[in-house]
């Protein structure tokens, strides 16, 4: 048997970390249904689960990720504030999102899991900020206890 493609990946669905080692061609393998609903020939070996047998096809065949970033504001005592996207993203387009989000200025001041951009793309997914604006100039500072 001749593959035409193997890849190793290391499974993230838990902490144990399984390395899979995938194969796509011809032969005995196991026929599954990708992300994209795309019938697939894949043979996996080195996953303790089914868990990580659906994550190394889904990184074969329709990898996505989550994206978290900084945006702009207008204020000079929070000059940026941390978003990232509500879900995950196609991988191949997460540069083309940071491009985006590098155009936003933020100009009122919001709360943490507000909307910055809705639907980024088209990918269905928002992004959203995920520091609390809404403190003002106490953003970002920790609080101290004297003992």
């Amino acid at each position: 048997m001749n593959p035409m493609h193997k890849s190793a990946i290391t499974c993230i669905t838990c902490p144990i970390g399984c390395r899979i080692t995938v194969e796509a061609g011809e032969g005995e393998y196991l026929k599954l249904l990708d992300r994209t609903g795309e019938a697939s020939m894949y043979s996996f070996s080195g996953n303790r689960c089914p868990r990580g047998q659906q994550f190394a096809l889904a990184e074969m065949t329709a990898p996505m990720r989550s994206v978290t970033s900084t945006v702009r504001t207008v204020f000079p005592d929070l000059p940026v504030v941390p978003v990232r996207t509500r879900g995950e993203v196609p991988k191949g387009i997460i540069p083309e999102i940071i491009r985006e989000l590098a155009k936003v200025k933020i100009s009122e001041r919001i709360g943490i899991g507000e909307v910055v951009i809705a639907d980024i793309l088209g990918t269905g997914c928002d992004i959203i900020v995920t520091g609390n604006m809404l403190e003002g100039e106490n953003y970002g500072k920790s609080a101290c206890i004297d003992n």
